[in-house]
């Protein structure tokens, strides 16, 4: 009896351990980066969120006032432009301080996001060669933290527009919509392009910084739009294809226009038609340099490690 049920024991023991045929799975083999670009960045949101809190963190690193200094320094910044632009320098443009303030808050966000975004991968160069991780969360995170930077200039602007009078009308959330949209998109953009470009040369981060210094004059921002108009014409159309003029002017449209005695004449004389369908044409043009950004920087890519040792 024992022997029969240790014999059967050793069957069923040599069944189980028969081979079990084997599949054959074609597949190539991928790096750990392979889920790379913009949409591997967002899957790996929870890494996002820590790169942009890092980075927040450590701006406001050992400061007493920490957060409150992203209101202090916009509203510090409209003062200076009330007493200096708008009572010294005068230059007959209605609320001249609230015009500039408001194109200065897409400008610095252009800005800050192409600059930082550039030396991104540079300076974050430990995480890239150490982590399996989208390249490109680095630049989009810049774009994050600028964009969180926005929020107080707003609520400042806002609440400056108030004290003019000035009475939100339904395409203030739209004109501001796109403008952020515009920005959003261009800077990423360029972010990537000149990331990858800083990490084979570095003297691209000085390039970037010379041309950011144009982007102030570059836009109606310290000079109406209608000047440009009068200036120069018909060729007033070719300014307009900047993207960063017509964020700027949709900011106008949403806030500056309405602080206006006649926020009806104002548009019609200081802003050129057609303006919400040229923003949506813009956020396009934006969204194809995105997407090109991004052909460019994974071409690139794959070189970033060996470049930065």
């Amino acid at each position: 009896m024992a022997r029969d049920e240790m014999s059967e024991a050793s069957s069923t023991g040599a069944a189980l351990e028969e081979p079990r045929p084997h599949r054959r799975v074609d597949a190539d083999l991928a790096p750990p980066t392979a889920r790379s670009g913009l949409l591997g960045v967002f899957q790996n949101r929870y890494l996002l969120r820590l790169l942009v809190r890092r980075e927040i963190s450590a701006r406001y690193s050992g400061s007493f006032l920490g957060l409150l200094w992203s209101y202090i320094n916009p509203l510090s910044q409209f003062l200076i432009y009330y007493f200096i632009l708008g009572k010294l320098l005068d230059r007959g443009t209605e609320n001249f301080a609230v015009h500039v303030f408001s194109a200065l808050i897409v400008v610095h966000f252009f800005i800050e996001t192409f600059n930082a975004g550039t030396r991104s991968i540079v300076r974050n160069k430990s995480l890239v060669r150490k982590m399996a991780l989208p390249r490109e969360m680095f630049p989009v995170a810049s774009m994050l933290v600028s964009l969180y930077h926005v929020a107080p200039q707003v609520v400042i602007l806002f609440v400056v527009c108030l004290f003019y009078g000035w009475v939100p009308d339904p395409m203030v959330p739209v004109a501001l919509a796109l403008a952020l949209g515009i920005i959003m998109l261009l800077a990423t953009a360029l972010a990537l392009l000149f990331s990858v470009a800083n990490v084979y040369f570095r003297d691209f981060a000085s390039v970037v910084s010379i041309l950011t210094n144009f982007v102030r004059f570059g836009v109606p921002m310290i000079y109406p739009y209608a000047v440009v108009e009068e200036r120069f014409g018909s060729f007033a159309q070719y300014y307009m294809l900047n993207p960063l003029a017509e964020a700027v002017l949709l900011v106008q449209r949403a806030f500056w226009v309405g602080t206006t005695q006649d926020p009806s004449a104002t548009a019609a004389t200081e802003l050129p038609d057609h303006l919400f369908t040229r923003g949506l044409a813009m956020v396009g043009v934006s969204l194809v340099v995105l997407v090109i950004a991004q052909l460019v920087f994974t071409r690139l890519e794959n070189k970033i490690p060996e470049r930065l040792n």
